[in-house]
């Protein structure tokens, strides 16, 4: 299959039906073809150029983060429900923003709906900042005419949905900060603190109580192989990262393993039937059939095991099960999730069951996280203690011994 032209940003000027001089800018193939979309819209094109890139990057811009897109879905859903037209909302929001990279994005996309495009055909050829549960639903307000609920709606869904993952990034951020922090306090006394210690009691002419003679030799193996303990470990960490990331096997195993672990897999249990309920929710209340919501759900939970599960809910759906008989068979969700499933299916208003769902689940893991800040904390105290105490007190045990002897 031959590859389609790669579409470009243009700048043009020209004349519109009065006479009047405007100008803008558009995406398109070439400029043969931007100046025809021109004359369709009612304007005589005099200059079409190709907008120059800039030397570095996105012109020196940050790097889009789902922060952003949420952002704007706010500004624009605001802008709209002011009554500015969605164009002239792009452009508002487009020049305003502080990170060149989403100025890029955005005036791209509105050159995008000023070519004649769809706004939901111009975000879903933004697939890395756009994802298909965004571009369905924002497709599914175009189509019922509600364009301006749904951006609010998927505000709202982005909002909780950042809030939630911030929420799980701290309870697995504050363990593993203190392990990086032991590891470097270790490594500066293993090869710069330790070794004068080895000086001075080379002088001893005395054996050296075992703890202290065991850091001697592990400084020693620091001070000569540093280099590659350091890069060891840092390449270890990259490694399992990016095995993660390409090994659905891997991956697997320790989304299955999360779910399990003491104290955190309650955390990540909570947040991912909490990210299940709060998306199901959105694409209900958006009018998406279940069948075709379910894709997006499964995407959207941030745990392959829930995936796996409700990819096959999605297939047990289409043979006509109900919903509630499907999660229950899944084995994942707990029975008071299923009767509240069940009550918003025989009464007609699963969405609202389902954002009540959200919101408990949301607040499961807000409370679950400040347990487990609590409980770190002393833990990670005393590991600290037994190890940097441990390297002390092995450093002075040979000068209590010679204090003794006297």
């Amino acid at each position: 299959m031959a590859k389609s032209a790669k579409a470009d940003m243009f700048v043009w000027e020209g004349t519109d039906k009065s006479g009047k001089r405007v100008k803008g800018e558009m995406s398109g193939q070439s400029d043969a073809l931007v100046k025809a979309v021109l004359r369709r819209q009612g304007v005589k094109p005099l200059k079409v150029r190709k907008k120059p890139k800039p030397l570095f990057g996105s012109g020196g811009g940050k790097k889009i983060t789902p922060k952003d897109i949420t952002v704007f879905s706010r500004q624009l859903a605001t802008m709209m429900s002011s009554g500015v037209p969605l164009v002239q909302a792009f452009e508002i929001v487009g020049r305003g923003h502080e990170n060149p990279s989403m100025q890029d994005l955005i005036l791209g996309i509105k050159a995008d709906v000023e070519a004649g495009n769809s706004l939901t055909d111009a975000l879903r050829k933004k697939p890395l900042q756009f994802n298909d549960l965004y571009c369905n639903l924002v497709e599914a307000g175009e189509q019922a005419g509600i364009l301006e609920a749904i951006l609010h709606k998927l505000a709202t869904y982005m909002e909780k949905t950042e809030a939630l993952k911030s929420k799980i990034k701290a309870a697995l951020f504050y363990p593993a900060a203190v392990v990086v922090v032991a590891f470097i306090v270790v490594t500066i006394l293993m090869i710069f603190v330790i070794p004068q210690f080895s000086d001075l009691f080379k002088n001893f002419g005395a054996d050296l109580p075992a703890l202290t003679q065991m850091l001697i030799d592990m400084s020693n193996f620091f001070v000569k192989w540093w280099w590659l303990i350091i890069g060891g470990a840092g390449g270890a960490v990259y490694g399992a990262l990016e095995l993660k990331k390409r090994s659905i096997a891997v991956q697997h195993f320790l989304d299955r393993a999360s779910l399990k672990a003491p104290v955190l897999g309650e955390v990540m249990e909570k947040g991912a039937i909490a990210r299940f309920a709060r998306t199901l929710e959105t694409m209900f209340a958006a009018g998406t059939p279940l069948v075709e919501a379910m894709s997006s759900v499964a995407g959207a939970c941030g745990n392959i095991v829930f995936y796996e599960a409700t990819m096959k809910m999605k297939d047990d759906i289409s043979t006509g099960t109900q919903l509630q008989s499907s999660m229950r068979d899944t084995g994942l969700f707990p029975n008071m999730v299923v009767q509240m499933v069940a009550i918003g299916e025989e009464s007609g208003a699963i969405d609202a069951m389902l954002g009540k769902v959200a919101d408990w689940y949301e607040q499961e893991v807000d409370d679950a996280v400040d347990a487990l800040t609590s409980l770190l904390e002393p833990a990670i105290m005393a590991f600290l203690g037994v190890v940097i105490g441990g390297i002390v007190i092995g450093m002075y045990l040979p000068i209590f011994k010679m204090g003794a002897a006297v």
